[in-house]
């Protein structure tokens, strides 16, 4: 039982929840699949992931999330997806089962309540102001929007499909009109349909524009869509409503109440930029349009679409961008891109041939112009590579190596990772270099993509030799420190020339040393971890004390030795270079004695270089 449910009577609230059926409820928001035994499964709502872990059991009117543990009934689904009460849960529900409810009042007898819960009002004042507004579009006020409509192609019919409507020539006829319905200002104000003006009274919010409802997944209008039609008009081109207890523009998409059952019945969504547009696409028989309204397509807007797409590991919907050709639009398609990697399924672009809106090739070409578009998609990161390299001269050396730098990190975003691959090979031919250099910078992408996520630095793909030796001196210390402990302490730091193994280095000093261990195990791992500075270094402890040691059999002296001198030998030899480099760049005659002090190093590394080859050899 709910804390607030003792103004509603307990066998009304009993009612509504036998009438009404859970999977109908939960469906307008999340699609859901069968997952045997009655069971329904989807994309959890009230967190992200990529397999479905929300299920739904409607003969028993409840759901669970094994993800994030969300659970409850119908009541409780809508009070945690749409932020209401108690109360407006209940109230929404009733209305939908046709059932009125009774409310408990102190001292006095049971009966209907006067007044719902405040979303449920504001509901109430958009669907009379979207009647208000409908009715408008065909006074003689109204030319100029019924004018707009058709020469886009759109008579009544799709008018009064999409709910259009205008906002007539007046300060205040929509105020005068839901306030003669009962709406207060309080009202009428928190749901953007007003604002006050100067004189503390009333004045509507849209005027002189054609008008477009925004409704959500269950079908209510939350909100305005307002375009300009007048030139002495001084208001941006499109006006929408504000952000409200309704209406949140990151979470809004136009149309999705048309486009929601397609959606999960053809597994793809198309994304277009305006009210026509959508309009557009569904008369010309795609029915899976749907569109943002006043902001760019953002992370909020993936989570309601991945929902409905069932977007996960099993199940690959398509996300379909149509962009304008020109600048902008292509600029809005790279963005697109970096939004991309949040969609598990495949994502694709249809650009409009001449640069044309799709509610602008409809009318140029027909419906079928605009279905041979979509159909004619390509993968977003085709697409994004193309308009990328564009901007290289590629007959340069210059012009190549800036364009591998800048189109590799886009193949290294691809999700599907056996496609990198491919795409790396396809670039090396579009910029007309050798595959290697190219993969090379791509796998250098991708570490860098993962250091980030994780805040460490980049670490090699696959390790050079001299990183395996480092690698396998720290395990040992790590895994068996009372064997390596007396060898592995007196070989410092300064053999470790990869910097998070050297911090580790130095963190098993800060702990004691190996050779202060009598016995290894957590503890000890544990130690050598709080005493590390290096945040790579910490994560990178508790992978190497489960790694297997690169020896066959038990380890003994003898392995620790050979390994502890190849740590040693490599450090010397890079010593040995820089220092061959060094002399060679000076002149022995004009540097006499700072030549013959580095020739005389030179030999005695090399002498202790051969001592440390045979060690290693055994």
């Amino acid at each position: 039982m709910y804390a607030v449910a003792g103004r509603v009577k307990d066998e009304d609230i009993a009612l509504v929840r036998d009438r009404t059926s859970i999977a109908d409820i939960i469906s307008e928001s999340v699609t859901l699949r069968s997952a045997g035994g009655g069971n329904l499964k989807g994309l959890c709502p009230f967190h992200d992931e990529k397999t479905p872990s929300f299920t739904v059991a409607p003969a028993r009117g409840v759901y669970y999330c094994h993800g994030c543990g969300a659970g409850g009934d119908a009541i409780k689904f809508l009070m945690d997806a749409e932020h209401l009460s108690f109360i407006e849960s209940i109230e929404r529900l009733a209305s939908r089962s046709g059932i009125q409810l009774r409310y408990e009042t102190d001292g006095a007898p049971s009966g209907p309540r006067p007044q719902t819960g405040q979303r449920q009002r504001l509901l109430a004042a958009h669907a009379d102001a979207a009647d208000f507004y409908r009715d408008q579009l065909g006074t003689p006020g109204a030319r100029k929007a019924r004018e707009f409509l058709a020469q886009r192609g759109f008579g009544r019919d799709a008018a009064e499909r999409y709910g259009c409507g205008f906002a007539p020539d007046s300060w205040d006829a929509l105020a005068k009109h839901l306030r003669q319905k009962g709406y207060t200002a309080e009202e009428l104000n928190a749901a953007g349909l007003t604002k006050p003006a100067r004189s503390g009274s009333l004045i509507d919010r849209f005027r002189r524009r054609l008008l477009w409802p925004i409704r959500d997944l269950s079908g209510d209008v939350i909100g305005f869509g307002a375009r300009k039609l007048f030139d002495d008009d001084d208001g941006p081109k499109y006006l929408n409503t504000p952000e409200t207890p309704l209406y949140k523009k990151s979470h809004v998409l136009y149309g999705i109440d048309h486009a929601k059952r397609e959606i999960a019945k053809r597994g793809r969504a198309v994304i277009v930029e305006g009210y026509t547009d959508v309009m557009a696409c569904h008369e010309a028989g795609e029915p899976t349009a749907v569109a943002t309204c006043g902001t760019a397509f953002g992370i909020d807007h993936i989570g309601v679409l991945r929902r409905l797409l069932m977007d996960s590991d099993s199940f690959t919907g398509e996300i379909i961008y149509t962009f304008d050709g020109d600048a902008a639009g292509q600029k809005a398609a790279l963005r697109a891109f970096e939004e991309d990697q949040r969609f598990v399924g495949r994502t694709f672009i249809a650009v409009s041939p001449d640069n044309m809106d799709p509610c602008e090739l409809r009318l140029a070409r027909g419906d079928l112009a605009v279905r041979d578009m979509i159909a004619g998609r390509e993968p977003l990161v085709d697409f994004a590579l193309r308009q990328t390299l564009k901007r290289f001269d590629l007959d340069t050396v210059e012009g190549r190596v800036e364009a591998m730098r800048r189109t590799a990190p886009l193949v290294a975003k691809i999700k599907d990772r056996e496609k990198r691959p491919e795409y790396a090979r396809k670039l090396a031919g579009d910029l007309g270099m050798d595959l290697e250099p190219v993969q090379r910078a791509v796998n250098s992408a991708i570490r860098g993509d993962a250091a980030a996520a994780s805040g460490a630095p980049a670490r090699p793909a696959v390790e050079a030799p001299q990183r395996l030796v480092e690698r396998e001196a720290l395990k040992l210390a790590l895994q068996e420190p009372v064997l390596a402990g007396p060898m592995f302490d007196v070989v410092g730091a300064e053999n470790y020339a990869d910097p998070v193994y050297q911090s580790i280095r130095v963190a098993v000093d800060e702990a004691g040393g190996a050779s202060s261990v009598s016995s290894g195990g957590v503890v000890w791992i544990e130690k050598v971890r709080d005493t590390c500075t290096d945040l790579a270094g910490q994560g990178l402890i508790s992978e190497l004390a489960v790694e297997p040691l690169r020896v066959d059999g038990a380890v003994d002296p003898v392995y620790v030795r050979k390994t502890l001198a190849r740590l040693q030998w490599g450090a010397v030899t890079t010593r040995i270079r820089d220092l061959k480099s060094k002399v060679q760049r000076m002149n022995p005659v004009a540097n006499k004695d700072a030549y013959l002090a580095l020739a005389g190093e030179l030999f005695s590394l090399e002498q202790q270089a051969r001592a440390l080859r045979e060690q290693a050899a055994g």
